[in-house]
């Protein structure tokens, strides 16, 4: 399935609901059992799933996700395993994969896309990738039916944001707060009206993520937001051994607008 045809796919429900995008870091704690990770995930809920991949400088992540990368990286983890492992689950949700670009590059650009596409996934989220230097990806992707989906965060300029916006396709990735990714007891009062402005300047789907952790932020940015992510919290229930189906179910049932978790979550303005 496309992003495009999970947005229209989530727009027709009824109540109202905002796309729930799970991330998970390949490799860990091993190979086999992360991919059985993302199996559970699409089984409890989940419409789109960030599949990450380690790196040894993660700059943007936080040390919950940074502990994961390092577990994964002594597994020998690499992107051949992961399209290997990936293309046997035949999952009906779209998948992303997350990646560093050095990682990328070191495997090759066109090979990347090509051995992602046939594995299942439908695009990519680069961190570190400038939306300067975005070009190359785009038409790779684009004549392989994939989207690239840029990160847009809150200390840009209005004129980035707006660049950022036109580049990005799937879905615009806006970064709630200043700093690197990891669970936080409360969102940043930003994190609002810094939505709103992106839905201002784009029409496409805006996703917000990092420092999500519990339903009751979900649901406060799924009110804004097209979609929330959620992968800390997530990391962090896999290191502790929670039951992860109830977690996602809980997630996802915070996304709909006006269901149980509605009346708990706090407004942030």
């Amino acid at each position: 399935m496309t992003i495009q045809a999970k947005w229209e796919e989530i727009q027709r429900k009824s109540p109202p609901e905002s796309a729930l995008i799970l991330y998970t870091m390949a490799g860990f704690p091993t190979l086999e059992r992360s991919l059985e990770m993302i199996q559970t995930l699409a089984r409890c809920g989940a419409d789109m799933i960030e599949v990450g991949f380690p790196f040894s400088d993660p700059v943007a992540d936080g040390p919950a996700i940074q502990w994961a990368s390092a577990k994964a990286l002594e597994q020998k983890i690499t992107l051949s395993k992961v399209f290997q492992g990936i293309r046997a689950l035949h999952l009906s949700i779209p998948l992303l994969l997350m990646s560093y670009l050095n990682p990328l590059l070191a495997f090759g650009m066109e090979r990347a896309v090509k051995e992602a596409k046939q594995a299942g996934f439908s695009g990519f989220i680069i961190p570190d990738l400038p939306v300067e230097e975005a070009g190359s990806w785009q038409q790779i992707l684009k004549a392989h039916g994939m989207d690239l989906v840029l990160l847009a965060a809150p200390t840009s300029s209005e004129s980035r944001l707006q660049s950022i916006a036109q580049a990005s396709t799937g879905f615009i990735y806006a970064v709630s707060l200043t700093g690197t990714t990891g669970a936080r007891d409360r969102l940043p009062s930003s994190v609002i009206p810094f939505l709103r402005k992106l839905k201002r300047l784009s029409p496409k789907p805006v996703a917000v993520g990092f420092g999500i952790s519990t339903p009751e932020q979900v649901n406060t940015l799924a009110r804004i937001a097209d979609g929330v992510i959620v992968g800390s919290r997530l990391i962090h229930a896999i290191q502790k051994g929670e039951p992860i189906d109830l977690l996602v179910q809980n997630l996802k049932q915070a996304t709909i607008h006006n269901g149980i978790f509605s009346k708990k979550a706090k407004e942030v303005r």
